[in-house]
């Protein structure tokens, strides 16, 4: 990735919804320059433009990370936890856990309910470990373009 689609991607991460021509003003390029790369970056899966709400805000109360250990190939459990509503990042990882889950649930019932009938409920999992979200402090999403 060359340094113009750093600058362009630093740009948007400030502000999504940022003008083609303003960030083409402040990278030197042209609006139709910047918009070709933007559709490029995002074709490529290089990144996504979208809107990040506060789960707290609009009624998720309960945020979890959730270590899991598995048996046998992961990939499919992976598969299987990413396909879950409620789960918003799923990372299989080198440790004492094989999987990290992190969950988004409107409470504490919802929270149980995932993970006792929906992820110790898969074939492949042998135990799980809660660690439940009490404050954020941090939340970043600048760190791609550095």
């Amino acid at each position: 990735m060359d340094p113009l689609s750093k600058a362009i991607i630093e740009q948007l991460q400030q502000d999504g919804r940022r003008a083609y021509a303003t960030i083409g003003r402040a990278v030197g390029l042209s609006e139709a320059a910047v918009r070709q790369r933007v559709q490029k970056l995002t074709d490529a899966g290089v990144m996504q433009i979208v809107a990040v709400t506060d789960p707290l805000t609009v009624g998720f109360h309960r945020q979890a990370m959730i270590g899991i250990r598995a048996e046998g190939d992961l990939e499919p459990v992976a598969d299987a936890l990413a396909e879950m509503a409620e789960v918003d990042y799923v990372v299989m990882t080198a440790g004492s856990f094989d999987l990290l889950v992190e969950v988004v649930c409107a409470d504490d019932d919802h929270l149980l309910e995932i993970i006792n009938k929906r992820i110790r409920a898969l074939p492949q999992v042998r135990s799980t470990e809660s660690f439940v979200y009490l404050k954020l402090r941090k939340q970043t999403y600048t760190w791609g373009a550095l």
